[in-house]
């Protein structure tokens, strides 16, 4: 995986979707100078957001139809530092689905330095609220997930996962 990740481009990366964007300010600083890890995660967490809004799960869903999401697993890579007053870009990309997982992937790019930072690969789900269980995708969102999916499946580079994670 590693040796996937550090033959990907910018230009590669430049063809998913950009889901967030922040500057890393001194308050995400950990001891040793640069992004504590659980500002990694956050700011993933954020790209997820603006993800699952894109093919409709966004704040007027959860809100008006009882459901929502769970994310279930998480693999985090490293692959260079992000200190203050650098940018950050995440741009996202869906690797499968089924009728109530999704499984995709953030690369967050340092664009202060045009280098790849981490990547996050993530494991969630659809969710009925009520009963909080894992619940099938509605048709309609889960067609804008499987249009977003065939675009990525189109992508001519290797796809980077860990190989702990699967649908």
């Amino acid at each position: 995986m590693k040796d996937i990740l550090k033959s990907l481009t910018l230009p590669q990366l430049e063809q998913l979707p950009l889901t967030y964007r922040a500057t890393v300010t001194d308050g995400h600083l950990d001891l040793m100078g640069h992004m504590n890890v659980r500002h990694y995660l956050g700011f993933f967490d954020d790209a997820t957001w603006h993800l699952f809004a894109s093919f409709g799960m966004d704040h007027p869903y959860y809100t008006t139809s009882g459901n929502g999401s769970f994310a279930l697993q998480q693999f985090i890579f490293y692959l260079t530092e992000v200190r203050t007053d650098e940018t950050i870009g995440i741009r996202s990309r869906l690797y499968g689905r089924n009728d109530k997982r999704i499984h995709f992937c953030h690369f967050m790019i340092n664009e202060s330095t045009g280098q790849l930072a981490a990547t996050v690969e993530m494991l969630g789900s659809h969710a009925n609220l009520t009963l909080r269980r894992t619940s099938p995708f509605p048709p309609a969102i889960a067609a804008r997930i499987d249009t977003l999916l065939a675009e990525h499946t189109r992508l001519d580079w290797p796809t980077p996962l860990c190989g702990a994670i699967s649908l």
